[in-house]
């Protein structure tokens, strides 16, 4: 194990920071079956490809459940004692939650809750939307709102958080 934790770890990076490479090997070196739970949605031929990457590179241990709305009710539904579950990620479910315009307190509560009583292993994958500058139209204002609350939700109720740079991991809790 790269990062030692007890039950539940958030991942945090900015893009092609190594975010998902870290939690992947997070994952992959503890005991049980591993669960992908996949947020994003192939909306264009780029993201279809993006994902086949993904798919490919995570290989035949992986499961993948994918959960670009009902996140919590996939955490609580893949949830095992013997199981790892690697949600990769919650900034694609929060421009989920925006554009279709979910109540996102509900939604923040509802994944809080689910990670909180998983039964089993969780590592969670978030981007820092937050370290740049301001967003110049309301859209994408409220995306860097609502994953910030997102990030900080998660972050208060798991064991361990990392964030990584250049595919350094920097221990934050």
């Amino acid at each position: 194990m790269i990062h030692k934790f007890e039950k539940s770890l958030l991942v945090l990076g900015g893009a092609r920071s190594g975010k998902s490479r870290f939690a992947q090997a997070q994952a992959e070196s503890l005991p049980g079956d591993l669960i992908y739970i996949a947020t994003a949605q192939a909306f264009d031929s780029e993201m279809e490809d993006r994902i086949a990457r993904h798919r490919a590179v995570r290989g035949p241990r992986w499961r993948t459940v994918d959960a670009p709305l009902a996140l919590a009710d996939a955490i609580m539904a893949h949830g095992s004692p013997d199981t790892v579950l690697l949600v990769d990620c919650l900034t694609l479910w929060a421009s989920n939650l925006v554009l279709r315009e979910q109540d996102v307190g509900a939604a923040i509560a509802g994944v809080t809750r689910a990670i909180a009583q998983a039964p089993g292993t969780i590592i969670l994958v978030t981007n820092e939307v937050g370290l740049g500058i301001v967003p110049d139209n309301a859209l994408a204002r409220r995306f860097r709102d609502v994953a910030g609350d997102i990030n900080q939700a998660v972050a208060a109720i798991i064991d361990s958080a990392v964030f990584v740079a250049a595919g350094l991991p920097i221990i934050l809790k």
